[in-house]
């Protein structure tokens, strides 16, 4: 009985980024480098679109599936919204510092050289007579 369906339709989709030349990768399969179009066979409940480019932060954009049903004077078909699916991808910011392995962390001296917490007497002070 499956020989008597139907193969899913596909649906071109457009592709692109600002800036362009980010990888677009959809969720059903095809991939490609923007700006670019790929056909693909959407399923009922959409898919999406995830952009990636180096020292920028990936973005994922969902597709909707429009499918509006045949009648006695139309054939049936199937949009997608968006399309073109464009992505403004961001800059990424610059990865967090972590102190080195083994590197001590200096602490702030005090202006006048006298940590004030301490038990013993200013060296730099003059004697004190009795």
């Amino acid at each position: 009985m499956d020989a008597f369906r139907a193969a899913p339709s596909t649906v071109q989709v457009e592709l692109d980024s600002v800036p362009p030349g980010a990888d677009a990768v959809t969720s059903v399969g095809p991939s490609c480098k923007t700006p670019c179009s790929v056909a693909v066979a959407p399923p009922d409940a959409g898919f999406s679109v995830t952009y990636t480019l180096n020292k920028f932060q990936p973005l994922t954009v969902p597709v909707q599936v429009v499918r509006v049903a045949a009648d006695a004077t139309t054939p049936g078909s199937t949009s997608l919204d968006p399309n073109p699916v464009v992505a403004e991808l961001k800059p990424a910011g610059p990865p967090p510092r972590t102190p080195r392995k083994g590197a001590a962390q200096k602490k702030p001296k005090p202006a006048n050289g006298v940590v004030a917490s301490s038990p013993f007497p200013d060296p730099s002070a003059p004697p004190v007579t009795r």
